[in-house]
């Protein structure tokens, strides 16, 4: 499968890994085969929105890096002495003060290798019976049929050998509270670790307690000093975890594709385009601050007449319509079953639409 996957990017090109954040994100849309396989097979999917013609703007920009970098080194400065702190004081009031707490080296060869290094620190640092700080574990999760690495902010190891998340994120927390938006995508993003890090307990025994509290670290009210808050993301976890399920396995996409088919850049526009396209996408608006893809994919929903290009829920309540020009002819009741309830509610719709137009007329007639 190894070798299938490395065919589909380009046997020259190196794979694009595959993080947490979009492991969030194609979670959230697992209907979209197209996005499966492209992330299963590590296809750098900016390069190839550009090579299509298709240029997204999607990703973080060069001075939230920045930001981002610096800030995260502050909070970790000294041995993580203000990170255990926190950690602390939001996850595990009732433990000991983190004094003298172990930072381990993670370091070693490759993914594979930090993988199990990683797993090595968290159980020796479960034995020990301290506070230990892991700065950048390396995790495993199989996604689909494709072993995705994860590298999490950090990952703090309790006294009582439980284990929590730590993420650090630069956008800032006024008054206690942050962007819910960006706190929920934080969320989600966390959850992902989460289920890594369950998967890493289930090989101990006994397997050690994975906390669904989480600890976001960001800016305190747009200044460079760090502050905390506790996240429950049990909401975000059971949901990642079922949709991560529900993911075509990458081998049955890829058993679809024509021979031959590669989504290397250095390919000419016209193969691209035919390599993609040979790929089932389920586009939603959703999609374009989530997908490198999503300008492309939206002009091909747009020349198709989807409805998907409104929106998941319309779509949902359109039921067996699936184009605007349909809907639009159920409506004037030019086709379309009237027994069916979607059907139906379009052309009541409609009727109340011309009676109100045709209210609003007769009024503007009138002296």
């Amino acid at each position: 499968m190894r070798h299938r996957l490395a065919e589909l990017r380009g046997p020259d090109v190196p794979a694009k890994a595959l993080d947490a954040r979009a492991l969030a994100a194609l979670a959230a849309n697992p209907g979209c085969a197209r996005r499966a396989i492209l992330d299963g097979a590590g296809v750098d999917k900016a390069r190839l929105a550009g090579a299509l013609g298709a240029p997204s703007g999607f990703g973080q920009s060069q001075f939230a890096l920045t930001r981002g970098n610096a800030f995260e080194a502050r909070v970790k400065a000294d041995g993580g002495t203000e990170l255990l702190r926190l950690a602390h004081a939001r996850l595990d009031p009732g433990a000991g003060p983190p004094e003298a707490a172990a930072v381990p080296d993670l370091t070693a060869h490759g993914p594979e290798g930090r993988t199990a290094r990683t797993a090595l620190a968290l159980r020796e640092a479960t034995l020990a019976g301290g506070w230990t700080l892991l700065d950048h574990p390396m995790l495993a999760l199989d996604v689909a049929g494709s072993l995705a690495f994860l590298e999490p902010d950090a990952v703090v190891v309790h006294p009582d050998g439980s284990w929590s998340v730590v993420e650090i994120k630069s956008f800032p927390m006024v008054d206690g509270s942050a962007d819910p938006a960006k706190v929920g995508a934080a969320a989600r993003q966390a959850a992902v670790y989460v289920l890594a890090l369950e998967e890493v307990a289930g090989r101990l025994e006994p397997p050690p307690r994975v906390h669904h509290r989480v600890l976001l670290v960001c800016p305190k009210d747009f200044s460079n000093l760090p502050a905390a808050s506790a996240v429950d993301i049990r909401k975000q976890r059971a949901v990642t975890a079922r949709q991560l399920a529900r993911l075509t396995r990458i081998e049955e996409i890829a058993g679809m594709l024509p021979q031959g088919t590669c989504f290397a850049p250095d390919r000419s526009a016209e193969e691209l385009t035919a390599a993609v396209e040979a790929v089932p996408a389920t586009y939603a608006p959703e999609c374009l601050s989530a997908c490198e893809l999503a300008f492309h994919c939206r002009e091909r929903s747009r020349e198709e007449d989807a409805v998907t290009r409104l929106g998941r829920p319309l779509r949902a309540e359109l039921g067996g319509l699936t184009t605007v020009e349909g809907v639009l002819a159920a409506a004037r009741g030019v086709s379309g079953d009237p027994d069916d309830p979607a059907v139906a509610a379009l052309r009541r719709a409609a009727a109340l639409r011309a009676e109100a137009l045709a209210c609003a007329q007769g009024a503007a007639l009138c002296p």
